[in-house]
């Protein structure tokens, strides 16, 4: 839930895609939806309030486009699936069945909404999180050794392993494919906006 609902969804950290092995689905769908159902969706002022508005009415319909999109393409809605009329709201949205390489999955959602993806094997699981031109930050939860395996073979720039907040000022942070070039942060970040010299000398001939 943090990972994906830091700020409303609307990060470049959130989570957008997820990969549930089979055996554990059914489990995962029913208490994701029941968290996002709970979440209170309204004017960002008014107490009690959990998730306000998305950051223009154009995003609400872009949000709202991509899951109808999926929904046409077979996926299924557990909760949500609606924005306001009024205002740039958009429900805590789960959708399931989701096709990999939809339009849900492809892009950046920026919005309350968890796609989610069933895989059977660990490699199809790998090959579908890195079948994308984005890679700023994946999350992978499980065993701590496997997790960590399953980190290195991701291609991304940041991996959080079994938490939902990496960023961290003393780590580097970037991402790698169309999600950045560079890092900020850390000492890797300073080296950013250093200028390397190069001089280049013949070192002068000893006698035999």
């Amino acid at each position: 839930m943090v990972a994906k609902m830091r700020n409303g969804g609307s990060a470049c950290t959130a989570a957008n895609r997820f990969y549930v092995h089979r055996s554990l689905l059914a489990e995962f769908i029913e208490r994701l939806t029941a968290a996002m159902r709970a979440v209170r969706t309204g004017p960002g002022l008014q107490e009690g309030v959990q998730l306000g508005a998305l950051v223009s009415v154009a995003e609400r319909d872009k949000v709202a486009g991509l899951v109808a999109d999926a929904v046409a393409d077979g996926a299924r809605i557990t909760t949500g699936g609606h924005g306001s009329e009024t205002g740039a709201f958009y429900e805590p949205t789960v959708v399931t069945d989701v096709a990999h390489g939809s339009a849900l999955t492809t892009t950046e959602i920026f919005g309350p909404v968890a796609a989610i993806v069933s895989y059977d094997d660990v490699a199809e699981a790998v090959r579908m999180a890195n079948d994308t031109v984005h890679g700023l930050i994946a999350y992978v939860y499980g065993e701590q050794a496997l997790a960590l395996a399953v980190a290195h073979r991701l291609e991304s720039g940041m991996v959080a392993v079994n938490r939902a907040v990496l960023s961290d000022p003393a780590a580097p942070f970037g991402g790698v494919k169309q999600s950045g070039l560079g890092r900020e942060g850390s000492s890797e970040g300073i080296l950013e906006f250093l200028e390397e010299k190069y001089i280049g000398m013949d070192l002068p001939t000893v006698p035999a």
